[in-house]
This record gives C-alpha cells, structure tokens and sequence, in this order.
C-alpha cells in the first residue's frame, strides 16, 4: 500500500537526515509540530466522502491516487470551532500503525530544526491529568511550539473505528 503514496520521510533516509526536524502547522493561530518522519505526504484539500457514524472530528474518507484515507480534522479533535476550509486549508497524511490517516490543519508553516535544548517537557496539569499527545513545548526563533505526537492524538479504539472501513 506505502509504495501508491509519495512518502517524504522514506526509510531509506538516514536517521540523521530525519532527526531534530518537525514539520510545523497552525490549528487556530497555535503553532504545533510533528516530528518530519511521522509525515508521508502533504496535500491540498480534496473533497471528502462522509462515512456514516464517524465520530464528528473524523470528516470522512478521500481516494489518494487509489489509496483510501480516514481524515481528522484536527481543529474537532481538539475542541476548538469549526472554520471553513480556505487556499491555505491542507492535509497532512501519516501513517499510525500501518494505516494511512490525514490531518486536516489550517495550514502548514515550515519544516524547522528543533534541537532537544530548545524543549522543555509540557506543564503538569494537575497530579491525575496528564496530556498524552503533547511531547514538549518547543522554541523556535520568536514562536513557540506545541510538539504533539499524532499516534497519541487518537486513542487505539478510535484509530481503529476509522480506519477499519470493511
């Protein structure tokens, strides 16, 4: 299935090539980061077919060149309002355990080296709260950053609901 995609960050790559580097995206004028090989592609908005019984922030399916994609808006994911896709609108698809699923995000900004001694580990929300999908707070030039880990981002179950179509 991984050889219909386009894959940015292809094995083949050195770990040195992919390490210390995030792609970073805004989701309501919040700069957060992925690590770049957790990315398999970016691409614009593309119409999406609803699948019923998706949770709300699961928008549906697209058809990538034969490959079909759950896609997350990540906007819902987080409880923030909805907005209207626009030009700057964009997916980013990854693959979380060989499955491909794609983020919708307001936009993407760059692909940024971030070295460890820039992060600091997230703020402790209370003793029984912890924040499983933000990995650290980044800086970066004048920006902060929210590193996130997509895989956490989507509990097993829910990963599985969207992405077990058959």
């Amino acid at each position: 299935m991984q050889d219909r995609i386009n894959i940015i960050s292809d094995e083949n790559l050195g770990e040195d090539t992919l390490k210390n580097k995030y792609l970073t995206f805004y989701t309501e004028n919040q700069l957060f980061g992925i690590p770049i090989a957790d990315v398999v592609q970016i691409v614009g908005m593309q119409d999406i077919t609803t699948v019923p019984e998706f949770p709300n922030y699961a928008k549906g399916v697209i058809n990538l060149r034969g490959t079909i994609i759950p896609i997350v808006d990540v906007r819902l994911r987080l409880k923030k309002e909805e907005k209207e896709y626009d030009e700057r609108t964009c997916i980013i698809v990854t693959n979380i355990n060989d499955s491909f699923i794609g983020f919708i995000v307001d936009s993407v900004d760059e692909v940024a080296k971030i070295f460890e001694d820039n992060i600091s580990n997230p703020p402790k929300m209370g003793s029984d709260y912890i924040n499983t999908y933000i990995t650290g707070i980044a800086k970066l030039d004048n920006k902060i950053v929210l590193l996130i880990n997509l895989k956490k981002m989507l509990s097993e179950k829910e990963i599985e609901l969207i992405t077990k179509l058959d």
